[in-house]
């Protein structure tokens, strides 16, 4: 069975300040990675621990998207989208320490 995929108001603004060709590039892994088995970890899922952002985390080259998975209702809550480069991680143009 498919995962619903939703996205956050945030996640939305933060996919919205990228370019559009990274945001096809985003949009389309999720749907690739996160339709089927969204919290087992695979090639390019991982699940974090104590991670303040989300308990899960979807690597698309140099961007990272976060995400919690509701089993139950078997949907997938993307709440923010990144991009790392080197060990610095910014989201929206902000500095993060993860």
């Amino acid at each position: 069975m498919a995962f619903a995929i939703e996205f956050s108001k945030l996640a939305r603004d933060h996919l919205e300040r990228l370019r559009k060709r990274d945001q096809r590039i985003i949009v389309d892994a999720i749907a690739v990675h996160l339709a089927l088995q969204p919290d087992q970890p695979a090639q390019h899922r991982k699940l974090l621990e104590h991670n303040p952002l989300a308990p899960c985390e979807l690597r698309v080259g140099d961007f990272r998207v976060f995400y919690d998975v509701d089993r139950e209702s078997e949907k997938v809550a993307v709440v923010a989208i990144g991009q790392k480069s080197h060990n610095r991680f910014r989201i929206a143009g902000e500095e993060i320490e993860l």
